[in-house]
């Protein structure tokens, strides 16, 4: 990490004596797949390790040579300065998240590891740049003229937040401190990476006899079936919820339970109290008090008091909700068991006796209604969902050059115009990310050659099909496809100038692929795709309505489980306290206790050991949940306009989707409502109004 950082600094160096001397810039060889045209899509089979480097070392020297001429600028303006600083991002953006995915989704060990090796390396590289004084000078130096004050819109909040993401990055800091910032930097880098690999490198299993798998739908059974009646099941996202929802065995749940949130624990226990440390020591050389504080100065939310306030009223308002879902959970505990007990019911229970009410209340059969959900008509009618609400059209690329067979491409068009490409890698693969993302691979952003098109990928991990079954998808796994197929469609639409642009503030990231989350609660729209794998008879509406009657078991039990992460999260990294510092595995019994709803903690277990957002997205979580009353809101206007109404969903798409952070996302959302948002759809959606 250090000769990346020293290399780039001596290359800038070399440059700046040579300033009467012309530099000719890198070049990738012809036959490198990185090496293509405006839009054209990356020939990924045939990427080899050896290409990702190439790749990477030519756009991280080219961005040192950008660079050098912004700081030899006379008299610095929008265009060559702030655009071509925009430019040399857009290059090292693209870059850096091409490797990464290559890292969490390659087949090829190398390839993975040249693209961890060079997603850091190019974080480093950024870690420089978004510090140089003599750039960041030339910003200040354009933001103190004239061509300053006249800007206005999108291009004068494209200026500001370049100038406040310099300030964050250190760029104000004496030498010695910029240098410490630096370096934690690097090391905070590294760290999540070995964090992720240890997670998702964990490769446990759940042995079963016949006994022990009672309960199982025969689908996980034939899967994982290795001899007459015995069964090795990987402990995985993907068979998670059949396991915790079915088995009838309590030793069986227990098991699965205790695995599960131990993944990666023997390795990023460790290496998550150095991630704390270090973070709280960079947010003290930035003169804040927390991490939580300096994470929040560009959300939504500000500052870590504003989160506070806002998951405390939260805690409050589902609290007696919490506790009479858990006396319901009792109760069927008791009643299965045929004993009369106080004793509350315990973690690894919880699905399976919410599953049970399901069943015998509310006749509703999660197993039965993975029947009429396979994975490819699914997709279809999603899709066709998507295409007619926002006025697009996706089109599938045959035989497109992809990373793994499993990966389908598609470009999405508005009429004749090509506006986006998205990649789907749906299923599990050895050493694949075990997590649900839409991931970006480049942003949108207008260039000389002409409009530069948002790429986005959906990496899941969905049970993945058989010789004799497709994949059959849970309620809730079709929540997720949804879910993360709005975050697909928030990337394509978006329609800025500049590539920086792109994103919007984090905590309001959600929002918008939550807000789809609320199509497959009507009927009309899943009964268009959702038919039976074997006899095609579509989903009876009877069947329908009772999981829609049910929508609001155990979401008070629900929402403090949220928020038990949400609170976890920011006790990390608000409340820590180097002289004391905190005890991860203790901190979740603090934190039931202070909830009082039910004593979620099991002695042995570190879920805290295997839960991606800490680690890489910190002082994110309650981001879902503030995400959640904006999407709710949001959802007011389909409500009353139709779930199909394409007037109301491209107007949605070009005020938020396409938005980025080119307008205030408050403002946006204001003029999409007619009114200032609240949270009354939120909580009436949770039965808690």
């Amino acid at each position: 990490m250090k000769t990346t950082l020293y290399a780039l600094i001596i290359s800038i160096s070399l440059i700046a004596c040579s300033k009467d001397k012309k530099v000719e810039k890198a070049k990738m060889s012809d036959n490198n797949p990185f090496n293509t045209q405006l839009n054209q899509p990356i020939d990924y089979a045939n990427v080899t390790s050896d290409d990702v480097v190439e790749y990477a070392n030519v756009v991280i020297k080219n961005a040192a040579l950008d660079i050098e001429e912004i700081k030899k600028i006379g008299e610095p303006n929008l265009d060559n300065t702030f655009v071509a600083f925009d430019d040399v991002q857009n290059s090292l953006s693209i870059a850096n998240n091409n490797a990464f995915m290559l890292y969490w989704a390659s087949t090829d060990s190398l390839t993975r590891a040249k693209g961890l090796e060079y997603s850091k390396k190019i974080d480093s590289v950024n870690t420089v740049i978004n510090s140089d004084k003599e750039l960041y000078n030339q910003f200040e130096k354009f933001s103190n003229s004239t061509g300053y004050t006249s800007l206005q819109g999108h291009r004068k909040r494209f200026v500001d937040d370049i100038i406040e993401n310099f300030k964050l990055s250190g760029v104000n800091l004496e030498n010695d401190k910029l240098e410490a910032f630096k370096k934690l930097k690097a090391e905070i880098s590294d760290l999540t990476s070995r964090y992720s690999i240890n997670m998702n490198t964990a490769d446990d299993t759940l042995k079963l006899d016949s006994k022990g798998a009672e309960g199982l739908p025969e689908t996980i059974k034939n899967t994982y079936k290795v001899s007459e009646n015995n069964y090795e099941i990987p402990v995985i996202n993907a068979t998670s919820g059949p396991i915790m929802s079915n088995a009838k065995s309590e030793q069986t749940r227990k098991e699965f339970y205790v695995k599960f949130n131990n993944r990666g624990a023997s390795k990023n226990l460790t290496i998550l109290d150095s991630l704390i440390s270090k973070r709280y020591q960079l947010a003290k050389i930035m003169g804040y008090d927390t991490y939580a504080a300096y994470n929040l100065v560009p959300k939504m939310a500000k500052n870590p008091k504003n989160v506070w306030n806002f998951l405390n009223d939260l805690v409050d308002k589902s609290k007696d909700k919490a506790i009479h879902d858990v006396e319901v959970l009792d109760a069927m505990r008791n009643k299965e068991q045929h004993e009369v007990s106080d004793n509350p019911v315990k973690p690894w229970n919880i699905s399976y006796y919410n599953n049970q009410i399901l069943k015998t209340k509310y006749d509703v059969d999660g197993e039965k209604l993975r029947e009429y959900l396979p994975m490819d008509a699914c997709l279809k009618g999603m899709m066709a969902i998507y295409e007619k609400l926002l006025g697009l059209q996706f089109k599938k690329i045959e035989n497109a050059s992809v990373w793994s067979p499993d990966v389908e491409l598609y470009d999405v068009y508005e009429g004749d115009k090509l506006k986006g490409r998205f990649y789907l890698d749906l299923y599990p693969r050895p050493n694949k990310e075990s997590w649900f993302y839409g991931m970006s691979l480049s942003n949108g952003k207008s260039t000389q050659e002409g409009y530069q098109i948002p790429v986005r990928m959906l990496l899941g991990n969905f049970t993945k099909p058989t010789k004799d079954l497709p994949s059959l998808l849970s309620y809730g796994e079709l929540n997720t496809l949804f879910h993360e197929f709005g975050h697909i469609m928030e990337g394509v639409s978006y329609e800025g100038e500049y590539s920086l642009q792109q994103s919007s503030k984090r905590d309001f990231a959600e929002a918008m692929s939550q807000m789809f989350e609320n199509w497959i609660r009507d009927y009309s729209v899943v009964s268009s795709f959702a038919k039976h794998y074997k006899t095609g008879e579509v989903l009876p509406k009877t069947m329908f309505d009772n999981l829609k009657n049910a929508k609001n078991l155990s979401s008070g039990l629900g929402l403090q489980r949220s928020l038990r992460y949400c609170i976890y999260d920011m006790n990390l990294y608000d409340k820590y306290n180097p002289e004391h510092p905190i005890n991860t595995d203790s901190l979740w019994v603090k934190i039931d206790d202070e909830l009082g709803v039910l004593p979620l903690y099991v002695e042995g277990t570190h879920p805290q050991s295997c839960w991606i957002h800490i680690n890489t997205h910190p002082v994110y979580m309650y981001g879902y949940l503030w995400s959640e009353v904006y999407a709710q809101d949001m959802f007011t206007v389909f409500e009353k306009n139709g779930l199909e109404d394409t007037k109301t969903g491209i107007r949605y798409r070009k005020l938020i989707l396409a938005n980025g952070s080119q307008h205030d996302i408050v403002k946006q959302v204001e003029e999409f409502l007619g009114r200032p948002s609240n949270n009354k759809a939120y909580l009436k959606s949770l039965g808690l109004e």
